[in-house]
């Protein structure tokens, strides 16, 4: 998800031109003399906007509905750490593990000397107090019996039967001290407005509703890669802002989208402004409603997918930036696991308005005489794609297909509120159609299962934070149950191929474009980078490698 924002010039000089945008945008005036550009190498905060929020809220729930940034990526910490950028696996919180022979437990080895913030030590039951509070407020883990701790330095996971997913859907969650959580009135609803985490930068220095800052933990477990001072979260209420103040030098990390960014950011100072766009994000997708009538005809979701430009979606709304989709489904995070059969056979997801009409003519949602079509009850065939305001790059892309659908005598409008709303109307399935994200796992197992597994299928109403368009497939889910039985990587991808062949035949989803992972960076404060040479980490601020960059930094000399 990505966003934007807006300036306006009073005196002609370069600190005006800052102070009246962001001042405009949501951001105070003071954030541009504490920002990046000003301070000592040794004091200064590490700082990064936040495009998609106009203001902040103290509150580091991680099971808030609105996540504050780095509550996932510097305060709570996971066991292990998935970068899809170089395919590796770090140990983190656990420093190893093991499944069972039967594929029905995985145990796991916690690391020595690991402290919360608060100097207390973190033990098994942090680890299975957190996968019971993790199901009973948001669910899933429907695999998972129970979590065993094993003393104090080890905890077993049992399954319900085999489950090779595991690792990773269990590996991946962040970890939450039961000392604190258990003794919380409601949990869920807490603001936890002073965290206490096992990440390298939990204490809340100071909190304004534009900015916050994170200090060290004082009992980080590797103090000696604490070398920034902190982090200073910017907040602003779209790309537009946030890329000024990129421009300007007033931040350090700018991982939003940026169009023309050579332009715009690098050529005002390329001897330290980089950017790294790698094409292994998840699959975004148009997803269409399936709970709601026409969208519930697969031929309705095929016709207008073809109806879609997506080398005009790429080229106008992404900047050039994403390739676009195929009919596997799958985005550039699982090139390894695509079939080329699938691929080279589609056709709903290549540019086509004739086939498209005439799919749509078959189907019985004919034209009028004004060239627009009707559904089957005689309304007209109209609906809304629903992106957050915020999102300059997905609202474009939105329009795009609006414009082309056009064509097909279908009327789509824009509906675009703050992403609150949007992703509230997701989940509740109280929406037409929408631009979303998608898991990104290191198996395409989850992008599956979410796409089309039954079990991830919420009557509307009910809120899920997975299937949005509310889409199962009963054949999907005879293979998924195959696929999560089997360890062995090279019958996954024999199962994989009859998933996307699924997948082709179903359409559940519109895909798009493979996600590109927005990172830019200035590293006239800070060095050591992760780049497309040094692939350690993403340069996504929301990805759970951030961690591994916040511990990599440090101030130049």
């Amino acid at each position: 998800m990505t966003q934007q924002r807006f300036l306006r010039p009073a005196r002609i000089t370069a600190a005006t031109l800052a102070i009246g945008a962001l001042l405009l945008t949501g951001c105070s005036a003071n954030q541009v003399s504490t920002g990046a550009s000003g301070g000592s190498s040794e004091s200064a905060l590490l700082t990064i906007p936040r495009e998609d929020m106009g203001t902040f809220v103290q509150n580091f729930n991680p099971f808030a509905p609105t996540l504050n940034p780095m509550v996932q990526q510097s305060i709570y910490e996971s066991l292990l750490i998935f970068n899809p950028a170089n395919g590796e696996t770090t140990p983190w919180l656990a420093t190893e593990w093991q499944a069972a022979e039967d594929g029905k437990s995985i145990t796991f080895t916690l690391r020595d000397g690991v402290k919360w913030s608060d100097g207390q030590p973190l033990v098994a039951e942090d680890i299975a107090y957190t996968f019971e509070l993790q199901k009973k407020i948001k669910g899933g883990y429907d695999y998972l019996e129970n979590v065993a701790p094993e003393g104090t330095n080890k905890v077993k996971f049992n399954f319900s039967k085999p489950w090779s997913p595991a690792l990773y859907d269990l590996g991946q969650l962040t970890i939450l001290p039961k000392h604190i959580w258990s003794a919380l009135a409601d949990p869920e609803k807490d603001a936890n407005a002073k965290p206490v985490g096992t990440g390298p930068y939990t204490e809340v220095d100071s909190f304004q509703a534009q900015s916050f800052v994170l200090k060290k933990n004082p009992n980080y477990w590797q103090p000696e890669k604490q070398k920034i001072a902190g982090i200073k979260m910017l907040a602003f209420a779209g790309n537009d802002g946030a890329n000024l103040a990129a421009a300007n030098g007033d931040v350090d990390w700018a991982p939003q989208y940026m169009p023309n960014i050579e332009k715009t950011f690098v050529s005002k100072d390329p001897e330290h402004r980089q950017y790294w766009f790698p094409a292994t994000g998840a699959m975004i997708n148009w997803q269409l409603n399936t709970a709601k009538a026409p969208f519930n005809d697969v031929d309705v979701r095929k016709a207008l997918s073809m109806a879609v430009d997506r080398d005009q979606v790429t080229k106008i709304g992404m900047s050039g930036y994403a390739k676009p989709a195929d009919c596997t489904g799958l985005s550039g995070n699982y090139e390894k696991w695509k079939s080329a059969d699938v691929k080279d056979s589609c056709t709903w997801t290549k540019l086509d308005v004739d086939a498209a009409n005439a799919l749509l003519d078959k189907a019985g949602y004919a034209k009028g005489a004004d060239g627009k079509r009707t559904l089957k009850d005689g309304k007209p065939f109209e609906f809304k794609i629903s992106v957050g305001a915020s999102s300059s790059d997905w609202l474009s892309v939105a329009n795009v297909i609006s414009q082309n659908l056009a064509e097909i005598g279908v009327t789509a409008k824009v509906d675009s509120p703050d992403w609150a709303a949007v992703v509230a109307s997701y989940e509740t399935g109280d929406f037409d159609s929408g631009i979303v994200w998608s898991a990104n796992d290191p198996s395409p197992y989850k992008y599956f299962n979410t796409s089309m597994g039954t079990a991830t299928v919420k009557p509307v109403g009910t809120k899920t934070f997975d299937n949005y368009h509310r889409f199962g497939d009963a054949e999907a889910d005879a293979l998924l149950a195959e696929f999560a039985a089997e360890a062995d990587e090279s019958k996954q991808k024999d199962i994989a191929v009859k998933l996307q062949e699924e997948y082709n035949d179903a359409a559940p989803l519109v895909p798009l474009f493979s996600g590109p992972v927005w990172g830019a960076f200035n590293d006239t404060r800070f060095t050591g980078w992760p780049t497309e040479d040094n692939p350690y980490a993403t340069l996504s601020e929301r990805s759970p490698t951030t961690v591994l960059v916040l511990t990599s930094l440090e101030p130049r000399k």
